[in-house]
């Protein structure tokens, strides 16, 4: 079956350093194109945040700093290339709907493509960066747990007593 990515929040801090929060479970995909009318020198606060750290929302269209891969259906697929394509005439300018479809595909299918190298409930980060040029660039990092390091106790029981 085909992935795409879904947003996950292990704690509070996205509600703190995004201007627009992305729900956990809604599906996410990277959303760079949120960021082409801005210059390096008007990307500040959680604008920046979201630059530099976010996935965009495919629900509330908020930012996530988490993603992990899940299944998801055709129609489910198509629902949400319909659900881009209005967001791109409503916010971001395209002339019309059918003009913005194939725009859509494309965000869905590169997206699907990321999410489809991953293994379920891996833990996926984005890092975006701009060089002197004013090219953006972006990474794609799985978060691993320290594989040689034991977690951290919690309680000790003292027998001494």
């Amino acid at each position: 079956m085909a992935r795409l990515l879904k947003a996950i929040r292990l704690d509070e801090s996205d509600t703190q350093i995004f201007p627009e929060v992305a729900e956990p479970g809604d599906w996410v995909i990277p959303g760079t194109f949120a960021f082409r009318n801005y210059t390096p020198e008007g990307l500040t606060g959680q604008v920046r945040q979201a630059f530099a750290f976010g996935f965009l929302s495919l629900g509330t269209f908020g930012w996530t700093t988490l993603a992990t891969p899940a299944d998801i259906s055709e129609e489910e697929r198509d629902r949400l290339v319909g659900l881009l394509a209005d967001h791109f005439v409503a916010e971001h300018g395209a002339p019309s709907r059918e003009a913005a479809l194939p725009v859509a595909e494309a965000e869905i299918a590169d997206a699907m493509e990321i999410a489809g190298g991953l293994e379920l409930n891996d833990l996926l980060t984005i890092l975006r960066e701009i060089d002197d040029d004013g090219a953006v660039h972006e990474r794609f990092e799985v978060v691993t747990p320290p594989e040689d390091a034991p977690h951290a106790r919690i309680w000790d029981v003292d027998e001494t007593e």
